[in-house]
């Protein structure tokens, strides 16, 4: 082994193979570095909505369409929280928001896993079958289920209730979430269940006992997708619900918006604030969150 520089030369025994290590190692880096910079330009890129909405939410309404953009507002009206949280009920509107979140978390994360346990590690005639008939309801658009559900849940007498917005989670938790899971008990092995009926353990304590607490990054996943979907639902709250006091905390922004005019400060203000406990949770569960997404295409 000899070294010219920057460059490692590798003589083999008859002296006729070189392979010159620094260069490699140069480009390794090189591409590594063009990664990193499409990776951090791209996040930037990502950003800019949720940072020009902290922005518009700290001017005046003078500042808003001001052109080329002022991203640094001057002055700083921190006022807009203020009123932006007080002309409206907000309070009121995050405790209806967390209700329905809270119920229907509970509801899609424990059915789901029951469906997706029966169909991953019970046999019985027609599984496979009556899973392929379940993944096609991801294939329905919302909107062709909205008029015959809503003709359903108003012979119920559930309209202006929030019992058309969690109750049908509870009935199976959606197939896209049957799926996730689904794919990731497949993942567990066999054997741990086998060792547990050997001891006499019945089929719904091998799932609350061994199959849950090793699902926890699927879980996880199941329990996000639902939280952010619920909290950010806009069409069901406003085709269900009538009253005011009902509201949830989307339908609450929308009523900055105006037929003539849209309080885009107040708007604004009123958004970052609904957008961070989301964030918060999210950068709370992401290590569980992402690790239950890989790891469900292992298995098929």
């Amino acid at each position: 082994m000899s070294t010219l520089g920057d460059d490692a030369v590798r003589v083999s025994a008859s002296g006729n193979v070189r392979v010159r290590v620094g260069s490699s190692r140069r480009n390794k880096r090189l591409g590594r570095a063009v990664v990193w910079f499409l990776l951090c330009a791209g996040a930037l890129l990502m950003t800019l909505p949720f940072l020009w909405m902290v922005s518009t939410s700290l001017k005046e309404t003078s500042q808003i369409w001001v052109f080329p953009p002022q991203w640094i507002p001057n002055p700083v009206v921190w006022q807009n929280y203020v009123e932006a949280l007080t002309i409206l009920p907000f309070g009121r509107y995050a405790l209806n928001t967390l209700m329905i979140t809270v119920a229907t978390t509970l509801g899609v994360v424990l059915t789901s896993s029951l469906c997706a346990y029966g169909f991953a590690r019970l046999q019985f005639p027609g599984r496979d079958l009556i899973f392929m008939i379940v993944l096609t309801a991801i294939m329905i658009p919302y909107a062709v289920l909205l008029i015959p559900q809503y003709i359903m849940f108003r012979y119920l007498g559930w309209i202006d209730t929030y019992l058309p917005l969690w109750v049908p989670v509870w009935f199976g938790g959606g197939a896209f979430n049957i799926f996730l899971l689904r794919q990731f008990f497949r993942t567990i092995p066999a054997e741990l269940s086998d060792a547990a009926r050997i001891d006499g353990a019945s089929e719904l304590g091998i799932y609350w006992r061994i199959i849950m607490p090793l699902a926890g990054p699927a879980l996880t996943a199941v329990a996000i997708f639902t939280v952010l979907n619920t909290w950010n639902d806009f069409l069901g709250p406003l085709v269900y619900i009538s009253s005011q006091d009902k509201f949830t905390l989307a339908l609450g922004l929308a009523q900055f918006r105006g037929l003539y005019a849209t309080q885009w400060q107040y708007l604004m203000a009123a958004s970052t604030v609904v957008v961070v406990p989301t964030l918060v949770l999210f950068f709370m569960a992401q290590r569980y969150f992402i690790q239950g997404v890989v790891l469900t295409g292992l298995k098929g």
